[in-house]
């Protein structure tokens, strides 16, 4: 976490909006435990009276006021300690519609930075241990500590001695919350991390069922989850172990106090420093004194898990803040440049792709090709904005894609991933991605471009059909191409599609071939990453990646010769490579895949894009 001095304006002020509103009500949650615990001295004083007033007199009548005094300062107690812990749910609730979605924002864009989906969804589950210790008996105690003088202030007017007593215990059980600070912070930390672990591998688990099921190893894959959750086990075993042993200390030091204190009273009533009814009041007194620091030390273990919540979702909103809001752009309608980019892996910092440059007009459709590892997805990622760059830029019509509001760039950018993923929704909304109000004809378009229209009619709640989670109420090549058709959705200017015809069949491969063109025509941009030729029909540039660096570039027919890849002739509008193949390079030989694709592709050259 960032130190103050180290805070910008902005995030300042976003720190400022978490809190906003909170001081006045943590001042009014101070006065109410002030009023609660002063109105809890009712007890003792009114034992002081019936030992010492109403049984020495034997006034029934001073008995019965006595009595319903105190029984309607206990209700007003009563209603102060209602309205406090209210008041506190209302807070964690407050809080929660605050954070939550910013949380959950987060958690996006955690796992494009290389954090696994466990490290991302720990944000919501952030929000939900913060409301959760709001709504527990964790803050009341909390908020009744600063009281504590006043119980040791009422058992010293009593007696001094008795006051020391209660202090002493006070001290010792004070010095036992802060060891037990000590104790578990670190522990704490090591366990949740190990529950991170824990929950990542569950999830990868929950994601490989079926490999995990048809080629017989989910036993190894559960083997794995027990050690992981073995270690959980030990770490949190180690760290309830601590916080159990300091609660109970804490409560056997009650006890003890009180007995002392019981005790002492007793002597000093002998000998006629003190009344029977002072003792049963300073008992009371010092058990009320007490009560704040043990019901702390037994909700220790919450509290840090809150605390470290609650820095973490600070944390969450200062990486909000970090940037400011663009300013809205017109739509780009001419070209797309990509500036010697330098792309590495997020999280283990690996670069993949180096000096990548090129440029395409409205109008083009770029296939890029290679073997396998050589950086393609890579640079996909990078030209969508979904990977940040190292060095150089992507830009839209000259500016850079940073320089776009978010939510404007997904207008203009249609997405396929090699994994299709769709919404638990229903193709309606996946296609049009969840806009509030969507056109209906736009929908229908989309799907018609992806060449899906009359697929989806056929289907028994047609546009409205639920695809359930990941889409699994469809075949792999129907999910693919409704996604097509959620990236065509509201004709973007640059759309890129990842191996968009891996699971399609010739129907399919002819619609993907129509809706390239259909965006050429247009006046969009196509970007297509393709081991099966057939995806390349409709596009007129071609890019070889291989080992991070782009080897080719250049018009379909100018890239292939019969013998290899040949230099390409500077296509007009589009800026070659920085590091062209030299001219007659020969394919290698250890990339049979590639000959065979570029030999295909030598046919397909005399089709007409």
């Amino acid at each position: 976490m960032a130190t103050s001095k180290e805070l910008t304006p902005a995030k300042r002020r976003k720190l400022a909006e978490l809190t906003r509103g909170f001081r006045g009500i943590v001042i009014f949650l101070f006065l109410i435990s002030g009023m609660i615990n002063i109105l809890a001295l009712t007890g003792s004083l009114y034992m002081m009276q019936i030992y010492d007033r109403a049984l020495t007199s034997g006034s029934i009548p001073t008995l019965l006021v006595l009595s319903s005094l105190v029984i309607g300062l206990y209700l007003f107690q009563g209603s102060f300690d209602v309205i406090r812990s209210q008041v506190l749910v209302r807070i964690g609730a407050r809080l929660d519609r605050k954070v939550a979605p910013l949380a959950h924002r987060v958690a996006i864009d955690m796992p494009r930075f290389g954090f696994s989906t466990s490290e991302a969804l720990e944000r919501g589950r952030d929000v939900d241990t913060v409301r959760g210790f709001l709504g527990s008996q964790g803050p009341g105690a909390l908020f009744d500590l600063p009281w504590m003088p006043i119980y040791l202030a009422f058992v010293y007017l009593l007696h001094p001695a008795l006051g020391a007593l209660t202090f002493a215990g006070a001290f010792v059980l004070t010095v036992l919350t802060v060891v037990s600070e000590i104790m578990t912070k670190r522990l704490s930390l090591s366990t949740r991390k190990a529950a991170t672990a824990r929950n990542t591998i569950a999830d990868s688990n929950a994601r490989s069922a079926e490999v995990l099921k048809a080629m017989g190893f989910a036993g190894r894959a559960v083997d794995r989850f027990n050690d992981a959750n073995r270690e959980h086990l030990e770490l949190q075993t180690r760290a309830n172990d601590i916080t159990g042993t300091f609660a109970a200390v804490s409560r056997v030091l009650r006890m003890v106090l009180q007995s002392a204190v019981l005790g002492l009273g007793a002597y000093l009533t002998i000998k006629g420093e003190l009344t029977a009814g002072a003792i049963i009041a300073c008992s009371v007194a010092s058990a009320r004194a007490l009560a704040p620091v043990d019901l702390a030390i037994g909700n220790w273990k919450p509290f840090v898990a809150a605390r470290m919540a609650y820095q973490r979702l600070r944390d969450t909103v200062v990486a909000i803040a970090a940037t400011d809001e663009p300013m809205k752009l017109p739509a780009p309608t001419q070209r797309l440049s990509v500036e010697k980019i330098t792309v590495a892996v997020p999280g283990s910092g690996q670069i993949i792709l180096s000096e990548i440059a090129f440029e395409l007009q409205a109008g083009q459709a770029l296939g890029i090709i290679g073997p396998s590892a050589g950086g393609k997805t890579s640079m996909v990622r990078a030209l969508t904005g979904i990977w940040p760059v190292l060095r150089g830029s992507v830009r839209l019509d000259g500016a850079d894609l940073a320089q776009w509001r978010e939510d404007e760039i997904g207008k203009h950018i249609g997405y396929l991933p090699q994994e299709v993923s769709l919404m638990d929704a229903t193709i309606e909304e996946n296609i049009c991605r969840f806009e509030p109000n969507p056109d209906s004809q736009k929908i229908v378009e989309a799907a018609k471009a992806a060449g899906v229209h009359d697929m989806i009619l056929k289907m028994p709640d047609g546009y409205r059909t639920q695809l359930g989670p990941q889409g699994t109420a469809l075949s792999a090549g129907q999910r693919q191409r409704i996604a097509l058709a959620r990236a065509l959705y509201g004709n973007p200017f640059v759309v890129v599609m990842d191996e968009p015809n891996s699971n399609l069949d010739g129907e399919g491969e002819q619609a993907l071939a129509e809706a390239i063109a259909g965006i050429r025509a247009r006046g969009g941009i196509a970007i297509v990453i393709a081991h099966r030729p057939s995806a390349l029909v409709a596009v007129d540039l071609v890019a070889i990646v291989q080992n991070g660096r782009i080897t080719a570039f250049g018009k379909k027919q100018d890239i292939m010769t019969p013998t290899g890849i040949q230099q390409p002739a500077a296509p007009q509008q589009s800026a070659a490579p920085q590091q062209p193949a030299s001219p007659q390079q020969p394919v290698s030989p250890q990339q049979p895949t590639m000959r065979a694709m570029l030999d295909q592709l030598q046919a397909q050259v005399r089709r007409p894009a």
